[in-house]
């Protein structure tokens, strides 16, 4: 009779990466032809692909999620707890002024976030200027364009490196 080895005493149990959510709000796939002047000509696939490469190189589970349904983006902050997400970033867009909801959310689960905006809301019409998120979030990244998005993520790979 031959005697099969046990190998799960040998094998070392594999260490889960940390896992990011980056969030899109509204109207975010229309970028690279959506008023370049405010957000640039580059596309949210670029983004997307320029994050995933970043957190690939660091070990760690990054996920994208974009939409134009806020209860869709409500829906993926709520399943984000439940799948052990670390951080998230996100760019709510327009629900940044109007969205009680999606804050709640990111509020109920309390999975620290950076927000982030493309365009510096700041130098912009005056109801842009206000956020309901960014007395919750743990920073506010705004009018660098897409690189504020790996400005984010730099900043969250170091933070886990310190936790």
């Amino acid at each position: 009779m031959k005697t099969q080895k046990n190998t799960s005493r040998s094998r070392k149990k594999a260490i889960p990466q940390p896992r990011l959510l980056v969030l899109h709000g509204p109207n975010l796939n229309l970028l690279g032809g959506r008023e370049p002047q405010h957000y640039g000509e580059v596309t949210l696939a670029d983004i997307n692909l320029a994050l995933a490469r970043r957190a690939e190189i660091a070990g760690v589970d990054l996920e994208s999620f974009q939409s134009n349904h806020e209860g869709a983006l409500i829906e993926r902050i709520h399943a984000a707890r439940a799948q052990e997400v670390r951080y998230i970033i996100i760019n709510p867009a327009a629900w940044t002024h109007t969205s009680v909801a999606v804050r709640d959310a990111l509020a109920a689960t309390g999975i620290p976030f950076i927000e982030v905006h493309l365009s510096n809301v700041h130098a912009r019409e005056t109801f842009r200027q206000h956020s309901f998120f960014s007395d919750i979030a743990i920073g506010v990244i705004s009018g660098l364009g897409h690189q504020g998005y790996l400005l984010a993520l730099e900043y969250l790979l170091n933070k886990l490196n310190t936790d």
